[in-house]
């Protein structure tokens, strides 16, 4: 008996000690792993096909995003984090310029120097509110794995490094001040083949073979500015190389390096308390489909989290998720969202575009150069958007120091001027029995991966038309103002598949004269527009 406890001590000591000494490595935390909140949904497909889109945001139509993080700091455009470690790449000339070489200034370093000092969420996102936007959307973190919010299970967070604030908790407080939903962008599932490039070394000059930071470990941070942070919590660099170039494996597959439990674990619990945290009502994944399907069910889970946890809180189901390159079943789980891209069909679903009026993270090349979309661009977007049952989510890049800059205040000022005579046209809108006509659906190009065809069709002109429909009335959203001021809309010729038109308004001016005629509805406008960009006609009678 006595040899039994002394052996049973001896397994309990030894055991405690082991803990000891990995908790002490940080392989594991003292905080508890978040509770799955219970609810009607389950983490499979199956369960996740009764979701039905809210209808607010259907209504809403048009978002904006700040897609802001540490990246954005040296002002040089997306995906810096990955390209600074590629030898003889853009960014790693500007990083050699403006840092120093990449063994010596890791991307750990470009988020020491990220302060946010001049950021002013509250006023942006008034201006956002002003300009039209339903919901405002902030980036969580994004492939460099920096969790921009108070992360319980992540150390490597803007609360304790760079700007030492809680972005996210930030734009959640403006938000919510503005009375808008607020959504966040989840993007970090993807460090552990994106950074691969961190674990490499220059092939030729003078630092050849000399390895870049990708693969230090904590113990290499004594007396440095990182001391008691563990590299590897950010960069995720203990593992072997991927076999194929990532564009090929951005689906965890092809020869992409699978994550292990351990990682998948560990962006289940960050994700789940960043919905615990902040609440959100949208929640955006970079992932084909879900982060981490299908090596991981991480994904699932946090979608069945997301749906009862707005169940509980509204009663009914107000969240809206969104993931990319979906099947027929998927889009029954979550809103398709197509990046920097447009169907080309009315869609029986309602979908999402995500675009920028730059590039993803800031670049200060573009505001040098006048790279940015123009208002008239986005206005057209969203009128091609909305007509085929999706709505629009907008990037307006922030600098490093947490302003925008005046041409994109501009363009969001512009936006507003259009919304404040137009905005009926859009918002609680629906598609009509065709979404438009004109020229430029002679030259639709189709979608690639996760969408990625905007701009590739002929520019829209004055005789391209979007169709949207609330009730028993029709907005014909003409993209340019007509030579003579005259107008045919041949979609609402004379027959009885249309029926007859009694009333037609332009928007922002008076009723206007028309003509219902076999060719088409004519329309005589004023000599000059409401407005810049598009004009609205507001058509009224027995449409079908």
């Amino acid at each position: 008996m006595k040899r039994r406890t002394l052996i049973k001590g001896l397994a309990t000591g030894l055991s405690s000690l082991y803990l000891s000494n990995l908790y002490a490595r940080n392989l594991l935390t003292t905080q508890s792993i978040p509770r799955m909140a219970p609810g009607p949904f389950k983490p499979t497909w199956d369960s996740l096909g009764q979701y039905q889109v809210p209808d607010w945001f259907r209504d809403a139509k048009f978002g904006i995003w700040a897609h802001w993080g540490p990246q954005c700091q040296p002002e040089h455009g997306d995906w810096y984090a990955r390209g600074m470690y590629e030898e003889g790449s853009d960014h790693y000339k500007y990083h050699l310029q403006k840092y120093g070489h990449p063994s010596k200034f890791g991307f750990k370093d470009v988020i020491n120097e990220w302060k946010a000092e001049n950021w002013q969420p509250e006023e942006l996102v008034a201006l956002y509110k002003k300009a039209g936007a339903k919901y405002f959307m902030a980036m969580a973190n994004h492939h460099d794995n920096l969790d921009l919010y108070d992360s319980k299970y992540h150390r490597w967070n803007s609360t304790k490094l760079g700007p030492k604030k809680d972005i996210v908790g930030g734009w959640a407080k403006a938000a919510k001040e503005q009375g808008l939903p607020f959504g966040v962008t989840v993007h970090a599932s993807h460090a552990w083949t994106w950074y691969e490039v961190a674990q490499g070394s220059d092939k030729n000059g003078a630092y050849a073979g000399i390895p870049y930071d990708g693969n230090l470990t904590k113990a290499e941070g004594s007396n440095k500015w990182w001391n008691g942070y563990d590299p590897q919590e950010l960069y995720a660099q203990r593992h072997a190389l991927s076999k194929n170039h990532m564009w090929t494996i951005w689906g965890w597959a092809n020869g992409a390096n699978v994550p292990s439990k351990a990682y998948c674990d560990s962006f289940l619990n960050r994700t789940i308390d960043l919905i615990d945290k902040y609440d959100p009502e949208l929640v955006y994944f970079d992932d084909n489909v879900l982060p981490l399907w299908p090596v991981s069910d991480a994904g699932l889970k946090i979608a069945a989290h997301l749906y009862n946890t707005s169940i509980k809180k509204h009663g009914k189901l107000q969240a809206a998720l969104f993931g990319k390159i979906l099947d027929e079943q998927q889009r029954k789980c979550m809103i398709w969202d197509i990046e920097r891209g447009q169907s080309n069909q009315v869609e029986p679903l309602p979908w999402q575009t995500d675009t920028c009026i730059g590039g993803w993270h800031y670049d200060r090349r573009l505001y040098d150069n006048n790279g940015y979309k123009s208002a008239k661009t986005v206005i057209h977007t969203l009128a091609d958007v909305v007509s085929k049952n999706g709505n629009l989510l907008l990037n307006i890049p922030v600098r490093g120091d947490g302003t925008i800059d005046s041409i994109e205040r501009n363009v969001v000022e512009e936006v507003a001027a259009w919304m404040q005579i137009n905005s009926e046209a859009i918002y609680s809108s629906r598609p009509w029995k065709v979404f438009g006509e004109g020229p430029a659906m002679e030259s639709v190009a189709a979608l690639t991966a996760q969408g990625f065809n905007e701009g590739k069709g002929k520019p829209f002109v004055a005789e391209d038309i979007r169709f949207t429909a609330r009730g028993k009335t029709l907005y014909a959203i003409m993209l340019g103002w007509p030579a003579n001021s005259s107008a045919l809309i041949k979609s609402l010729a004379a027959s009885g598949q249309v029926g007859t038109v009694s009333h037609v308004s332009l928007l922002g001016s008076d009723r206007v004269n028309f003509e219902q005629t076999s060719e088409g509805l004519k329309v005589q406008l004023p000599e000059q527009p409401p407005c810049k960009e598009a004009v609205v006609l507001k058509i009224e009678g027995a449409i079908v």
